[in-house]
């Protein structure tokens, strides 16, 4: 059973058709790209994925269930977390405490308020696994050192990091990261590359990508559904995908 199922999904707002019966699946353990133009609706689906928009039409089923429509926290909590083109962190909390927002999720990290304010025996033992676990989730972005410099203080790249470190944070089933390699270096890139590919080994993650770097794209993503004007273009293993001479024409412009 594929992990994420997208099943003739539509919105439309006004008279403008955004997506339009688009049909895409992702099996567990993947690493998917969603690719196209400005404006080619990548950035609605996430949008229809994470609900922040309801579609007008179509099936969302994550792990089996129906996802469609729900609200963005009922979405979260069933397991689907992202990050953001225009990066979106606690500027003015700690590297570490990003994160541990990130852990808030986790039961098993969880004390009453009572336990908060008394400082109890559990609050304290609570605490230093939050802690512990904030840390190690760190270490795989190399950002342990950083553990207590304000976010706002990183360098770019690494913001990128932090961010999607929140996100995994959360234990989704499926990650989404929409252009995570925007405002990157090739040094970056390249080492951002390496990182995602890691975090797919390491937490055993699924993972959707829209990116419009095409050497990152066809250095990680197995396969690509590339969008064109809210619908399908082409769909299938990356490299048939990115030598497709619609796609070349209608993306690549080449």
């Amino acid at each position: 059973m594929a992990l994420l199922e997208v099943n003739k999904l539509s919105i439309s707002f006004g008279g403008l058709r955004a997506v339009d019966d688009l049909t895409f699946s992702i099996e567990k353990g993947e690493l998917y790209g969603l690719i196209g133009p400005n404006g080619a609706g990548k950035t609605t689906v996430f949008n229809l994925l994470t609900g922040v928009y309801k579609p007008t039409e179509g099936i969302i089923k994550l792990d089996g269930s129906d996802i469609t429509g729900k609200k963005t926290i009922d979405i979260n909590q069933a397991g689907i977390a992202r990050t953001f083109q225009n990066i979106r962190l606690f500027k003015q909390m700690s590297v570490i405490d990003n994160v541990k927002v990130g852990l808030q999720n986790d039961k098993e990290l969880s004390y009453s308020s009572l336990d908060g304010i008394l400082h109890t025996p559990k609050y304290c033992r609570v605490e230093k696994e939050i802690e512990a676990k904030a840390l190690e989730i760190l270490k795989v972005f190399n950002l342990d050192e950083s553990k207590d410099v304000l976010a706002s203080n990183l360098p770019y790249g690494q913001q990128r990091k932090l961010e999607i470190a929140r996100a995994i944070a959360t234990k989704p089933k499926l990650l989404l990261l929409d252009e995570p390699a925007a405002g990157m270096n090739p040094n970056e890139t390249a080492e951002l590359m390496e990182t995602i590919q890691l975090i797919r080994d390491k937490f055993e993650m699924t993972i959707l990508l829209i990116e419009h770097d095409m050497k990152l794209v066809s250095g990680i993503c197995e396969r690509l559904t590339v969008l064109n004007f809210g619908r399908e273009l082409k769909q299938g293993v990356t490299k048939d995908v990115l030598n497709d001479p619609e796609v070349i024409k209608a993306y690549i412009g080449e």
